[in-house]
């Protein structure tokens, strides 16, 4: 079991697919350090790890600012002493047809889904190469192996995010590894959460009901990718519902 004593930063930490992880890690063995915008979420969650008999530490982290990326590493390192894995989750979805012109929903995807993740590679790969170990894993998307309308920013953050991840496990030395994890529908509230077009939002949730598998689908893959000896590398999971084209 390679879990078990794992330091692991998880952003987006607060619900769905990054709640799920948590608290399933923790399950494992893993000390979790968790980050999100919301301070009452992500203290929930380290609260439900620490009543289980877990370990969690937590602060508030907007992933468009590359310096709170870096505290959270470096909070991993102050109460640790080492930090083994990242997994940079959290991720936004306003999306809408192109002929709607939602440039600033454009801007905050680029910001969270593709910099977000890019600034937590930058925290916690110096570190990572330092200890010759660790672990990078980005949550992307099905949206980004199906194009469809709607999607077309969204897809567009996810396989940037994609290619940007290929391109990192090649680079990275002996002893890092490096994994990409695509969900498909998702039984969380980022519909409601994230998208602004009211006749989108309505559509993509009808579609959810009727497709949606738990987020923890999710948290099992990103565990599995990490309960791996040291010399195997997951590179790419996909998981989706079932049903889902």
């Amino acid at each position: 079991m390679t879990i078990e004593n794992k330091i692991i930063a998880l952003t987006g930490a607060g619900r769905g697919i990054g709640r799920a992880t948590a608290l399933h890690l923790a399950a494992r063995g893993a000390h979790l350090v968790l980050g999100a915008r919301s301070e009452a979420e992500i203290a929930a969650v380290a609260g439900e790890i620490e009543d289980a008999g877990g370990n969690a530490v937590y602060r508030t982290v907007d992933v468009a600012r590359r310096a709170e990326l870096e505290a959270l590493v470096a909070l991993a390192q102050d109460r640790f002493g080492r930090l083994d894995v990242i997994v940079n989750n959290a991720g936004i979805g306003p999306i809408s047809r192109f002929d709607a012109l939602r440039v600033a929903d454009w801007d905050a995807m680029i910001d969270v889904n593709l910099k977000g993740a890019l600034y937590g590679v930058a925290a916690a790969l110096p570190l990572f190469v330092a200890q010759r170990n660790g672990h990078l894993v980005n949550v992307v998307s099905t949206a980004g192996l199906k194009i469809v309308p709607t999607m077309g920013v969204y897809a567009a953050t996810k396989n940037a995010l994609r290619t940007a991840t290929e391109a990192l496990r090649q680079e990275c030395v002996p002893g890092l590894r490096v994994t990409e994890v695509s969900p498909g529908f998702i039984d969380t509230t980022f519909v409601d959460a994230s998208i602004t077009d009211a006749g989108v939002r309505e559509e993509v949730g009808r579609r959810k009901r009727q497709l949606a598998i738990s987020p923890d689908a999710i948290a099992r893959a990103i565990a599995f990718a990490i309960d791996q000896p040291d010399d195997v590398e997951i590179g790419s999971i996909v998981v989706r519902p079932t049903a889902q084209d």
